[in-house]
């Protein structure tokens, strides 16, 4: 598939989803907004800049205005175009949620998930206190992947386990940076049913295992933590957490895959709450028209 193909798939698709088109027009009806250069076509270029690896809105906007100028020629400045975009943050995660919906349904016959979260990084160890962008969203919290403090946001995570392949994307959310991975989950848990979910050891609790177990016939398997004073393990327990740890590897493939394609994990020049809306759900929305092949690369 040509990068025009891709370009004309987008459109089509912006213009088409249902949830989208709800929104635009009741923004348009309380913003009384008439313009030749239509929110479709903002939505479009964002994604499929960011769908050719760019990660920045001035470098999407440059490429458009030199490259694409007969496809879009009545394209606004970039203060304009800038301030559209973040105007129309929800359309990326109404999108994102479309795009899962087509698709999580023909999977649902593997009853195999795993759960994980991801920084998304506004301000690293020596900025993460002084650092007050979208401080309605936002928090402080520790990356013990990279042994950093950071200031920002943790999208949480739940795909279907495809064996040899990324997990198939099921439900994505974000919180702050401050809030437990375990105590995020919680409120997606109630909706997990006749599942295996594999996680890290951050989400082991006896209680709410007890609970999925009697109520949805589910239950969350994690590495086996040392008692409190255990200086070693048994080779049994070493055995099964390296096997929970083997099939959640790939969650971890899943983001490694989603920074190197859309650099979401860096948002250190974002400056308002709306774009970092635009910046976390406009990434995941590419990265999920990547991974259930909406989208191809040359």
């Amino acid at each position: 598939m040509t990068w025009k193909e891709n370009l004309i798939r987008l459109y089509l698709l912006v213009c088409d989803d249902e949830g989208i088109q709800n929104y635009l027009k009741s923004y348009k009806q309380s913003h009384n907004q008439t313009t030749e250069f239509t929110d479709e076509e903002v939505l479009t270029l964002y994604l499929f800049g960011i769908s050719e690896g760019m990660s920045k809105v001035k470098q999407i906007h440059r490429y458009t205005k030199q490259h694409l100028a007969s496809w879009f020629p009545k394209l606004p400045s970039y203060q304009g175009f800038n301030e559209r975009l973040n105007n129309l943050s929800v359309c990326f995660e109404l999108l994102a949620g479309s795009v899962t919906r087509s698709v999580v349904p023909k999977l649902l016959q593997n009853k195999e998930k795993v759960i994980d979260s991801m920084p998304i990084m506004l301000a690293g160890n020596s900025r993460s206190s002084s650092a007050k962008v979208a401080k309605g969203i936002c928090g402080k919290g520790y990356c013990s992947s990279k042994q950093t403090y950071y200031y920002g946001l943790k999208l949480h995570f739940i795909g279907i386990v495809r064996p040899y392949r990324l997990p198939m994307p099921e439900a994505c959310w974000i919180t702050g940076a401050h809030e437990s991975d375990l105590t995020a989950a919680r409120p997606a848990f109630d909706y997990q049913f006749n599942t295996k979910i594999y996680g890290d050891k951050i989400y082991a609790d006896v209680d709410l295992n007890k609970s999925m177990i009697e109520k949805q016939n589910s239950i969350i398997i994690t590495p086996v933590k040392k008692e409190k004073g255990q200086q070693l393990r048994d080779a049994a327990d070493d055995l099964f957490s390296a096997a929970v740890s083997g099939i959640r590897q790939p969650v971890e493939s899943f983001f490694n895959w989603i920074i190197e394609r859309t650099n979401i994990q860096k948002a250190n020049r974002v400056r308002s709450e709306r774009r970092l809306l635009v910046h976390v759900w406009g990434k995941y929305a590419v990265a999920l028209l990547l991974i259930t092949k909406f989208l191809t690369l040359d």
